[in-house]
């Protein structure tokens, strides 16, 4: 009798098990170029509870592979509009007024955008935000475009990978894949 109860749960157990994997729920893959978040200061998000720092400024983007592929001029072409990452836009959030070039923008939920060249990029704010890739990009919602130089690295880096760095009167935003390397200043007023 325990043999044949213990046969009986087992195919029961091999029963829900298979209708799991047949009628239930699937997940995606996990993406090749997975989301990340970046916080300025770089440490807000961690902030213990006694802690008043607030994040200023948050960017969320997806980190593509190198995967031995060319990059810059190939696989993200020149003097193209580029998502600035991959999968949906690179969204950035600034909580305070900030200037960029010469243009002070509220606070708010933005775009960012590139147009990689060979000695300099131009880096983009936009107001269209929540859409995959350039495909509906519209130029006229752009709030700034401001060139910056490109730096060239010796050593690749092999995923696209943003961070930021202070300066005494805003911080900048470090954008670095394969042997390219790109710095937008963002200004505000530190408390």
């Amino acid at each position: 009798m325990r043999k044949l109860s213990l046969c009986l749960i087992l195919a029961f157990f091999s029963l829900i098990a298979n209708a799991q994997s047949e009628g239930g729920i699937k997940f995606t893959a996990l993406d090749t170029s997975p989301m990340d978040v970046l916080y300025y200061p770089v440490n807000a998000a961690k902030v213990k509870k006694d802690n008043a720092d607030m994040p200023i400024i948050k960017v969320l983007y997806s980190r593509p592979s190198k995967k031995g592929r060319e990059i810059f001029g190939v696989l993200e072409q020149f003097d193209k509009v580029w998502r600035l990452g991959a999968n949906e836009t690179t969204e950035i959030n600034f909580w305070e007024t900030v200037t960029i070039g010469n243009k002070k923008i509220k606070p708010g939920k933005y775009s960012l955008f590139a147009i990689p060249s060979k000695d300099k990029w131009t880096i983009i704010v936009n107001k269209q935000t929540d859409r995959w890739g350039v495909f509906s990009y519209n130029e006229e919602k752009d709030v700034v475009r401001v060139e910056v130089p490109k730096v060239t690295l010796e050593k690749p880096i092999e995923i696209f990978s943003m961070t930021f760095t202070d300066m005494p009167d805003g911080a900048t935003l470090i954008i670095a894949w394969d042997t390219t390397q790109v710095a937008l200043p963002i200004y505000f007023t530190k408390k």
